[in-house]
């Protein structure tokens, strides 16, 4: 049971240190109890902790023009409390865009990809397309297709029936495995997106804000979207989500079309404008292509040592580690047994070891972490061999 955090470091209430190569998913991106984000909260705190957006407060005004600013494509921003939210915010934006185009229901399809996480509501689960986290929640909503990440033919057939409103994708996929989108796809995506008449929806929720080396992921592929969906390390812990909105969609949703009461909270906005100037700082940004090269090289290290890994995929500070054929559906024991050295980690699914530590993680974070990850491995591969 965790405690209490600084830096890259937690402690349970045991008094157990643990390095965290997890940072609450991806989230706690400035690593924990950083002070420039504990004085944005309490200062608003003593403030106005919610107003709903009745009324105007200054926190979300701000970090919407520095959001607008910083995207470098989008004119409107939409606040809302999480990934999920911000999601289907999106889809509600393409549908809305469709009818607006004067596109019949059966022509609004949204395309999106096998792996892809996009959040637990019933349509967010639904453009999910992972069946495991579809089950017994059916039936689901109408107006999705699903095809294989970095499949170009199945991307060219997916617009065939000319009924696609968008195409929806994270640049790297997370739950599914740290799968980035090989070089040219998004390209290759937006090229159709404009062929047919579609909206480029991107999902940078676990990829976005730094965490690949840059603010945005989709900047590595030179595409630009209409719409980006934020959350997670926008906030840094306090809940927060945004949907960003191009030209072409920044208009279509007018007063009342859609809502939320805690979204744009004061609190959360003035945290997330910490770290948005934060993240997107060439302070954080180098120390990610540091740290990421480094993490790399000790697993390649270890994996020349134990042979545990297939290969090691991703981009900046998002790892994933793919376990080889035998070690193959145990990722779940490899987290146990890093805890048990103090590291915490995570997976993406069962093969896959994923690392999303804290951007501002220090080289005596990666060195000290690598070890016990080596200690960790070292174990299980030896109980492994003690249970066969």
């Amino acid at each position: 049971m965790l405690d209490h955090g600084k830096g890259a470091r937690v402690w349970d209430t045991e008094g157990r240190e643990y390095i965290d190569f997890g940072a609450g998913i991806a989230v706690n991106a400035l690593g924990h109890a950083d002070p420039e984000l504990l004085a944005a909260l309490t200062a608003q705190a003593g403030k106005l902790w919610h107003s709903s957006n009745v009324f105007y407060t200054e926190p979300p005004l701000r970090l919407a023009e520095e959001l607008v600013q910083a995207s470098g494509f989008a004119e409107r921003v939409f606040f809302c409390n999480s990934g999920a939210e911000a999601n289907e915010a999106a889809i509600k934006l393409v549908r809305k865009w469709a009818a607006a185009q004067g596109r019949p229901p059966e022509r609004r399809t949204i395309v999106t990809f096998r792996g892809s996480f996009h959040g637990r509501t019933l349509a967010t689960v639904t453009a999910t397309a992972q069946p495991k986290y579809q089950e017994g929640y059916e039936p689901l909503p109408a107006g999705f297709r699903y095809i294989d990440l970095n499949d170009v033919a199945a991307l060219e057939a997916a617009f065939a029936p000319d009924d696609v409103a968008a195409v929806m994708l994270e640049p790297v996929q997370g739950e599914g495995g740290v799968l980035p989108a090989a070089p040219g796809f998004l390209q290759r995506v937006r090229a159709l997106c404009d062929q047919h008449g579609a909206l480029l929806v991107l999902d940078e929720i676990q990829c976005g804000m730094g965490r690949t080396g840059t603010l945005f992921a989709h900047v590595q592929d030179h595409v630009t979207p209409d719409i980006v969906t934020l959350a997670k390390a926008l906030g840094c812990g306090f809940p927060i989500g945004a949907m960003l909105a191009g030209p072409k969609v920044a208009q279509v949703m007018q007063y009342g079309a859609h809502g939320t009461t805690f979204g744009g909270n004061p609190m959360g906005a003035a945290v997330a404008r910490v770290a948005l100037a934060r993240l997107g700082s060439p302070e954080v940004l180098l120390n990610v292509e540091r740290q990421a090269h480094d993490l790399r090289e000790g697993l390649a290290e270890i994996n020349a040592e134990l042979g545990l890994f297939e290969q090691v995929r991703g981009r900046g500070l998002m790892l994933g580690a793919v376990l080889a054929g035998p070690w193959k559906g145990r990722a779940g024991e490899v987290l146990d047994h890093a805890a048990a050295h103090g590291l915490l980690l995570l997976q993406a699914g069962p093969d896959v070891l994923r690392f999303v530590p804290p951007l501002v993680l220090t080289d005596a974070d990666v060195a000290e972490g690598l070890q016990r990850l080596r200690a960790a491995l070292a174990d299980f591969v030896a109980a492994a061999g003690a249970a066969a």
